[in-house]
């Protein structure tokens, strides 16, 4: 258990470990506080090479602090498309915006002010206090504590909150003085390639091997223990690709709630039929020519799945008047944010969205 366990002597091991096994990551090349923030941020529930590609086009993009702060909202989601979970990146320049009206847009070094700027949490406040300032903070993911709690073989419920603050009040007096950013960084490589989340752990490979309990005891399949997440809510939609030529209508997201200020197909809620389609396509003032069933899709996101039929529909040239907003696929690709949830649509738009965009 982790009240009986020494910690300390994970230590050297660890960092022994670390420089001869860290992976080569393009935010690790220069770990500024602005760098360690954006990658942390992308991290959360992204693989690390998906967001290799992402990172690299955002730095391009915006590379310092007031870039973020001062960009423009359509091209910030533009930016971000694909990686998912967009409050992220609206948190992110809210806190930019801070950090150039509060702090003379230097980001600050202290953990507590960096858990005052929005979207900023413990650990990303930790990562980014320790790896780019390099202060005693513990960083405390799932990685870190999956490792932690198997080292102790402690069967505590890491879904609390109270279990990541015991973990983090435990790892804090055990930083090495001077190799902070080291430390933190060589934990989360641990847990992330070696005591990995899905499948079994590589213990040949550990460092701990000889300190850990759950391999000593055979437990690693049992530990750490995490309770079962609510069932996600599901969501029937009826999306509509309504072509005008090459054009494809799109409509914008409110400013509040899911995936708040993105565009996409206009959709119905429930499975309608072809006719209720027509029907509410010609109710829109549109004449549709044509309309053609389109493959069933799902999105889950992190408490709702969207269950969705498509239609792709054909209709005559719009009114200048009618208010709708019809694009042309090329300017959608660089203009307007498309969720990742409709990528099964976006293919016939001719447009790849999101990741597909770097997948060759």
């Amino acid at each position: 258990m982790l009240d009986t366990y020494d910690l300390s002597q994970l230590v050297e091991p660890l960092l022994a470990w670390y420089p001869s096994h860290a992976r080569v990551l393009p935010w690790r090349e220069e770990p500024t506080p602005y760098h360690v923030w954006v990658s942390e941020i992308m991290l959360q529930q992204t693989r690390v090479e998906a967001v290799k590609p992402f990172y690299a086009r955002f730095m391009e993009a915006l590379p310092d602090v007031q870039a973020l702060a001062e960009c423009e909202t359509d091209r910030l989601l533009k930016l971000w498309e694909g990686l998912g979970y967009y409050n992220r990146v609206r948190n992110m320049q809210t806190a930019a915006q801070t950090i150039m009206s509060d702090y003379d847009g230097v980001i600050p070094a202290d953990y507590e002010d960096l858990l005052k700027l929005k979207g900023i949490g413990h650990y990303t406040a930790a990562a980014i206090s320790s790896i780019a300032f390099g202060h005693p903070a513990a960083a405390v993911d799932g990685n870190v504590l999956r490792i932690v709690m198997r080292a102790a073989e402690d069967d505590s419920d890491i879904a609390k909150q109270s279990v990541k603050t015991k973990v983090e009040a435990a790892l804090r007096p055990i930083i090495p003085q001077g190799r902070a950013g080291m430390f933190t960084q060589a934990m989360m490589e641990l847990g992330a390639t070696v005591c990995v989340p899905n499948g079994e752990p590589l213990c040949g490979e550990c460092p701990w091997q000889a300190l850990c309990l759950a391999y000593a005891h055979g437990t690693t399949d049992r530990i750490p223990v995490k309770a079962k997440p609510k069932a996600r809510r599901l969501e029937k939609k009826t999306v509509l690709v309504i072509r005008d030529g090459d054009r494809v209508l799109l409509q914008k997201r409110p400013d509040q709630g899911l995936l708040a200020g993105m565009y996409e197909f206009p959709y119905l809620e429930g499975y309608l039929s072809e006719k209720a389609v027509l029907d509410f396509v010609k109710e829109q003032g549109l004449s549709p020519i044509r309309i053609q069933k389109l493959p069933e899709a799902k999105h889950i996101f992190s408490h709702v799945e969207w269950r969705m039929r498509g239609y792709a529909v054909l209709v005559e040239e719009p009114q200048a008047e009618s208010g709708f907003l019809f694009v042309e696929p090329s300017a959608s690709e660089e203009h307007y944010a498309i969720p990742a949830a409709y990528a099964a649509y976006s293919r016939y738009m001719n447009i790849r969205i999101g990741q597909e965009k770097f997948l060759e």
